[in-house]
C-alpha cells in the first residue's frame, strides 16, 4: 500500500516547521507549498517531504496541489495586516486579515471538493468571535465558520492560545527587547494568556489525522497555566538573567502606545488591533484536550529563549576579559 499524502499549507511557518517532521516520522508523505524554496530548504532534506514552489493564492494552484492527497492542513495566518486599507474587496486584498483568514479557507474548501479530498484540518484561534473589536479575531471566526459549514468534508478545527517555542514571535520578541532598556512600559500588561507549546500544537494536528473521533470537533489548545502578560515578560527576564522594571500600562495609555507602535516603520511590534484582541482573556477553562496527551509547562522548555539574543555568544569572553 502506498503512503498517504497530506498537503500542509503554511508548512514553512512557525507551527509547520514542527509539524512537518512529525508527520514525516509518522509515515505520511508531506507536500509543502512555498513561494520560494530557499526559506524552507531544511524541509527538503526530510524523507517523504516534497516542497513545491508556488503561490497558493494564484487561481488553480490549490487544485493542482491537492491532486492525489488524502488530507489537507491549513496553518496559514497573519498577526498583522500589511496591505493598506482600500475600497476593493477585502477578501482579495493581499496582506489583509480577510484575504488570509476568510478568502483562503473558502478557496481551500472548494479545492478539496474538486480534488475529492475529504479530510481537512484547520488552524483557528482561541477567542475568535465575529463580535470581537479585533479585526483579527473577527476574521478568524469567519474563516472557522466557513470551514465548519462544509458538511461534506471531515473537518477538525484547532483554536490555540498564544503559541510559544523555538522560532516563535512572542516570547522570543520579549527576549530581544529586554536587553535594550532597564525599564519597560508594557501595554495591556494585565491581559491573561494560557500559552501552549508549539510541540503540543503540532502533536494535536498529527494525532487528529489518525483519530476518527476528532472529525467534526473544534478543540481549544492551551498550556497548563494562566499568566498575565507582565508575568510572562518577567519570566522571560529571569530566564535571561536580567533585572528589569516592568510597568504595565492602563487601557488608555495602552491604546496610545499601540497607536505609536503602528507608526513605527518596518516590522510591527504591536498594533491597535492587538490591543483590542487583548481586552478578552485568552484562556481555556477546560484545559488541554486529553485525546492529544498532556500539555508541556512553559517552565520546562523556556531555556530556548537563551538562544534568541545573538550577543549571548560573547558573554563568556567578556567575563574572561573582565569586561
Amino acid at each position: 500500500m502506498s503512503q498517504p499524502t497530506v498537503c500542509v499549507l503554511g508548512g514553512g511557518g512557525f507551527v509547520g516547521r514542527h509539524l512537518v517532521p512529525l508527520l514525516a516520522n509518522q509515515g505520511w508523505r508531506v507536500r509543502v507549498p512555498a513561494r520560494r524554496r530557499e526559506p524552507v530548504k531544511h524541509l527538503i532534506l526530510l524523507p517523504g517531504v516534497e516542497v513545491v514552489e508556488t503561490d497558493i493564492h494564484q487561481p488553480g494552484e490549490l487544485d493542482r496541489l491537492f491532486q492525489g492527497v488524502q488530507a489537507v492542513i491549513n496553518l496559514v495566518g497573519i498577526l498583522h495586516e500589511t496591505a493598506p486599507a482600500g475600497g476593493e474587496d477585502e477578501r482579495s486584498r493581499r496582506g489583509s486579515f480577510q484575504h488570509a483568514h476568510v478568502g483562503l479557507p473558502g478557496q481551500v474548501v472548494g479545492a478539496c471538493r474538486r480534488a475529492a479530498v475529504r479530510r481537512l484540518l484547520h488552524m483557528g484561534a482561541l477567542g475568535a468571535s465575529e463580535t470581537s473589536p479585533s479585526a483579527y479575531q473577527r476574521s478568524k471566526a469567519q474563516g472557522e465558520a466557513l470551514v465548519r459549514a462544509a458538511a461534506d468534508l471531515e473537518v477538525t478545527v484547532f483554536r490555540p492560545s498564544v503559541i510559544f517555542g523555538p522560532g516563535d514571535s512572542f516570547l522570543s520578541l520579549f527576549a530581544r527587547l529586554l536587553p535594550l532598556a532597564p525599564v519597560l512600559p508594557l501595554a495591556d500588561g494585565h491581559a491573561r494568556f494560557q500559552p501552549v507549546f508549539v510541540g503540543d500544537v503540532a502533536r494535536a494536528f498529527a494525532t487528529a489525522l489518525s483519530r476518527p473521533e476528532t472529525v467534526g470537533q473544534a478543540y481549544n489548545l492551551c498550556g497548563p497555566r494562566v499568566y498575565s502578560l507582565a508575568e510572562l515578560l518577567g519570566l522571560t527576564a529571569r530566564e535571561l538573567g536580567l533585572k528589569r522594571l516592568i510597568l504595565p500600562l492602563g487601557p488608555g495609555p495602552s491604546y496610545w502606545f499601540a497607536r505609536l507602535m503602528e507608526l513605527k516603520p518596518g516590522r510591527k511590534l504591536m498594533t491597535r488591533d492587538n490591543h483590542y484582541a487583548m481586552q478578552a482573556d485568552n484562556v481555556c477553562p477546560d484545559g488541554f484536550p486529553a485525546v492529544f496527551g498532556r500539555p508541556t509547562p512553559l517552565e520546562a522548555v523556556i531555556g530556548y529563549l537563551r538562544e534568541v539574543h545573538p550577543r549571548r555568544h560573547y558573554d563568556p569572553f567578556r567575563r574572561r576579559a573582565g569586561r
